[in-house]
């Protein structure tokens, strides 16, 4: 199946690799994430907001899956889940977490690693209701992470449940929410010719703790 991989990069692709100049502009990691990101949503094609969230279960075994971000400050990052499925289940097991931002068209990446907490309910209600109608259908239909024997009773439930609630707005359900990411640990990556790439990290102890900066070898 080798075939299929691209091959390794020649020296006249490697030295024709964009040179991006100085992008640690800024000194403050949640600053410089919003501005990479500003920069990701107005170059990438799809979701630029998306991130790989990396979990392990209670017998260490890791997993990960692309969500989506839809809230990030100095506190950390946040994103919304079925609390039941496999990533909610193995967060309240271990609740410690890491994502990646890859961001193709900007060649660029940025990883945080932390701990994870729930959000409050008046925030979890807030976004809930952001959501279109058929995303919270949704929400309440699907058994999220579950063998799903016949996929035509997902369907055959969402019609149920908007029959159901079609004169009001549908509620939130209990087993839907959000999470927030607090970061440790944070590194920015920029792709440099011949695999030379720029690696700045951000490193504390704890959320009170002030960041230590350092640079890594590619």
């Amino acid at each position: 199946m080798s075939d299929i991989i691209p091959p390794s990069p020649s020296t006249e692709a490697y030295s024709a690799d964009e040179d991006q100049g100085d992008v640690f502009t800024i000194s403050d990691p949640t600053a410089l994430f919003a501005d990479w990101l500003t920069l990701a949503r107005e170059k990438e094609i799809n979701d630029p907001n998306a991130m790989a969230l990396a979990t392990v279960d209670k017998s260490g075994m890791p997993d990960v899956r692309m969500v989506l971000l839809k809230d990030f400050d100095a506190c950390g990052l946040t994103f919304f889940t079925n609390t039941d499925s496999a990533k909610g289940e193995q967060l309240a097991a271990v609740p410690n977490a890491a994502v990646c931002f890859h961001w193709k068209s900007i060649r660029r990446q940025v990883r945080f690693r932390g701990t994870v907490t729930p959000v409050s309910t008046v925030e979890a209600d807030a976004y809930f209701a952001k959501r279109a109608r058929g995303a919270q259908l949704g929400a309440h239909a699907s058994a999220q992470s579950r063998i799903m024997d016949n996929p035509k009773k997902l369907k055959r439930d969402i019609e149920k449940l908007d029959a159901k609630w079609s004169d009001r707005e549908v509620p939130r359900p209990e087993n839907w929410s959000g999470y927030r990411l607090l970061p440790l640990e944070i590194e920015f990556w920029v792709n440099r010719p011949f695999r030379l790439h720029d690696r700045l990290c951000y490193r504390r102890e704890d959320a009170k703790a002030d960041w230590e900066i350092v640079r890594l070898y590619p």
